[in-house]
C-alpha cells in the first residue's frame, strides 16, 4: 500500500470523543486508508456500508439503545458514504454523546450532502480531513524522487487515482471505468441535475480552459444554459470533487473582489 501523509493526523484524533468524518471523491482511497489505521489497533471493529440498502434501513431513525445492540462489543465503527443516511448527523451524534468508549468514523464522497447533515448537530463533536487523490510527494516516497520526475508528464495526463497508477498499462482503461462508474453517481443520486447532458458539455468546456479564466456567461453560452444553470452545476461538481475553482488572483485587491463578482474564476 502507497502511504498516505494524512494517515498520522487521522491516527492522533482516535479516541478522543470525538467522531472522524473523512471527505473525499469514491476511489481515491478512503476505505483502504481506514484499513490500514484500524488494522493497527488492536479494538473489533464493525464497518457499516450505506450504499448497503439494510445498512440504510438499520441506522435511519435509530435510537441510542438500538445502536448499542448493533455494534456489540465493537469498539470501532466505520460508516461508510455516510451521505447516504438521511439523519447521519443525529446518528452520529448519539455516538459521540451515548458511547463514549466508542470512535466512530464517516466517511463521504459528496461534502454537499454530508456536511449538510451533519454541520448542525456535530458542532464541537468531529474532526474533519479530506483525502484525495495521490500526490506527487507521496508516489515519490513510495517509488524515488527521479521516477516520478520521469513520469510527471504521464501523471499530468492520467491523475493520481490510486487504480489508475497501480495499473500501469491500463491507465485510460481505468480512467474510462472510473468516470463511467463514479463521476456523477453522487451528484445523480441527488436527484440536482434537470439535464445530464449539460453536466457533459460544462465538464468539456472546462477541460478545454483548464488554467484559463472561466466565466459562468460564456460557459452558458456555449453549452446554451443560464448563468444560475451553470452556476449551480458547478458548484454541485466541485462539491462532489469531480472540479475545484481557482479564485482569481490580483496585487490589487479591489480587482480580485471585482472579479469574484462577476462571476470569474480558473
Amino acid at each position: 500500500m502507497i502511504q498516505r501523509t494524512i494517515e498520522n493526523r487521522i491516527e492522533d484524533k482516535f479516541f478522543k470523543k470525538k467522531s472522524i468524518i473523512l471527505y473525499g471523491a469514491r476511489q481515491v482511497g478512503k476505505t483502504t486508508l481506514l484499513e490500514s489505521i484500524v488494522n493497527k489497533r488492536n479494538e473489533k471493529v464493525m464497518w457499516l456500508n450505506c450504499d448497503e440498502p439494510d445498512v440504510r434501513k438499520i441506522l435511519t431513525d435509530v435510537t441510542s439503545t438500538r445502536i448499542k445492540s448493533i455494534i456489540g462489543n465493537s469498539s470501532i465503527v466505520v460508516i461508510d458514504e455516510a451521505q447516504r443516511i438521511e439523519n447521519i448527523g443525529l446518528v452520529i451524534k448519539l455516538f459521540v454523546d451515548n458511547l463514549k468508549n466508542i470512535q466512530v468514523v464517516a466517511t463521504g464522497s459528496s461534502s454537499l450532502e454530508l456536511a449538510d447533515k451533519i454541520s448542525e448537530p456535530l458542532t464541537g463533536r468531529k474532526y474533519l480531513f479530506t483525502l484525495y487523490p495521490l500526490s506527487f510527494r507521496e508516489m515519490a516516497d513510495s517509488t524515488s524522487l527521479s521516477e516520478e520526475k520521469r513520469m510527471l508528464e504521464h501523471r499530468l495526463v492520467y491523475g493520481y487515482y490510486p487504480e489508475v497508477v497501480t495499473n500501469p498499462g491500463e491507465e485510460e482503461e481505468r480512467l474510462l471505468l472510473l468516470a463511467d462508474s463514479y463521476l456523477y453517481k453522487d451528484i445523480l443520486t441527488m436527484e440536482l441535475i434537470k439535464k445530464p447532458v449539460l453536466i457533459d458539455k460544462l465538464l468539456r468546456m472546462l477541460a478545454l480552459q483548464v488554467g484559463s479564466e472561466v466565466s459562468y456567461k460564456e460557459i452558458g453560452t456555449a453549452i446554451g444554459a443560464d448563468n444560475e444553470t451553470v452556476e449551480k452545476y458547478i458548484d454541485l461538481l466541485e462539491k462532489s470533487f469531480v472540479i475545484f475553482r481557482l479564485n482569481s488572483f490580483s496585487r490589487n485587491k479591489r480587482n480580485e473582489i471585482k472579479k469574484r463578482q462577476e462571476d470569474i474564476f480558473s
